[in-house]
């Protein structure tokens, strides 16, 4: 049963990691906490979360498999496919964070153990194996063993670290990635159990450094992703990010039939977005199959003789493939494309009735601009 009870919180902590609605400031966390902007960073991103009675526990510790699922979401791949996974005798396939640790396994950020190892995914991970794990995620020179006694010569257990600690902790120093405690006195302490804090901390530097050097693997998964689809021409590219300015006009369809005749204001209207949107470089902004909702902005019935209908849409957040739900405002009018004598019968005797099916595109205009990941999809504001 405490095993069951174990596994359901991870569960919950793992499904907490997905929604986009997140809590990002704790009342353990106040603001003068030297983690505080690390924390709220990386909860606004999903990266960790909090508890269920609104707090953090900054000084809680982390286990591996808890590690290895952030460590992922910090890199933005919680969604490689992994082809051949590793088996371990403490773990299986229903395990809350199987996939997570697959992927960790995969992009080498944990060393592969041998054939039929514990993984124990319950056990605190270390400051060693924490510090690791993030210099494994990058593409780094290599150092000699003098070289990284030279950098953490202020630490006072450096003298003690094991010759692949000794090299990873001075890699990490090099970087400027290890974690001291203001105040406290300078020790790398490589089998004491990180704390949350200290593991939001880690992965924030570890997120810095990738986008600069990542390891090979991460390297080709971090590329900006291309695609076919419907371009959005005054789009920017800067860096790894692509900016959609207002006034740029997305293509949606509507999952359910709406009519000038029989909608009302306010009514809530579900679409998505028909095809990717990308930038003229062929870069993917917005996916395919990415979900809107918005509401009936103005209707007005179309009555012979009297006025042609009116139907227009607001649409008000958007959920990426990536589950995140962000804001995404934008307008729409439904109009019926018509030739030279169907726009002069419409404008002489009106009366024209708007129906939009499932399937049908509407046009929406952006009315602010986004901002997006085009490595992975993530809306940044």
């Amino acid at each position: 049963m405490k095993k069951f009870l174990i596994g359901l919180i991870a569960l919950l902590t793992a499904s907490l990691m997905q929604v986009s609605a997140v809590q990002t400031s704790f009342p353990d966390v106040p603001s003068d906490h030297w983690a505080s902007a690390q924390i709220k960073e990386l909860s606004e991103k999903s990266v960790v979360v909090g508890y269920p009675d609104g707090t953090f526990k900054p000084d809680d510790n982390v286990t591996r498999a808890e590690f290895a699922s952030m460590a992922i979401w910090a890199l933005g791949q919680e969604h490689t496919k992994v082809i051949q996974p590793v088996n371990f005798t403490d773990i299986d396939r229903d395990f809350w964070a199987y996939d997570m640790i697959q992927r960790a396994l995969y992009f080498e950020l944990i060393s592969c153990p041998e054939s039929g190892k514990p993984f124990r995914p319950d056990d605190p991970v270390s400051h060693e194996e924490a510090v690791t794990v993030i210099v494994n995620a990058l593409t780094t020179g290599e150092i000699t063993a003098q070289r990284a006694k030279e950098v953490l010569y202020k630490y006072q257990d450096v003298n003690s670290l094991s010759p692949e600690f000794l090299i990873a902790a001075g890699k990490a120093e090099i970087l400027d990635m290890n974690v001291h405690i203001p105040n406290t006195v300078y020790k790398l302490n490589p089998k004491t159990p990180a704390t949350r804090a200290e593991i939001t901390v880690l992965l924030k530097n570890m997120m810095e450094q990738a986008k600069l050097n990542p390891n090979r693997k991460l390297a080709e998964a971090m590329r900006k992703k291309t695609g076919t689809g419907y371009v959005i021409p005054k789009t920017t590219v800067k860096g790894s990010f692509g900016i959609i300015p207002a006034g740029s006009v997305i293509p949606i369809t509507v999952s359910s039939p709406v009519s000038s005749q029989t909608a009302e204001r306010g009514q809530i209207v579900m679409a998505r977005v028909p095809m990717n949107c990308i930038t003229p470089e062929k870069y993917i902004l917005i996916y395919q199959d990415t979900d809107l909702q918005g509401r009936v902005k103005n209707v007005e019935i179309g009555k012979w003789f009297v006025r042609n209908g009116v139907l227009e849409f607001s649409n008000e957040t958007m959920t990426t493939l990536n589950d995140q739900r962000v804001v995404l405002l934008g307008d729409g009018n439904v109009v019926v494309n018509k030739n030279w004598f169907m726009k002069f019968i419409r404008k002489v005797f009106k009366g024209e009735k708007l129906n939009v099916k499932p399937g049908d595109v509407v046009m929406i205009k952006l009315t602010q601009p986004l901002k997006i990941d085009l490595t992975n999809g993530w809306i940044i504001e």
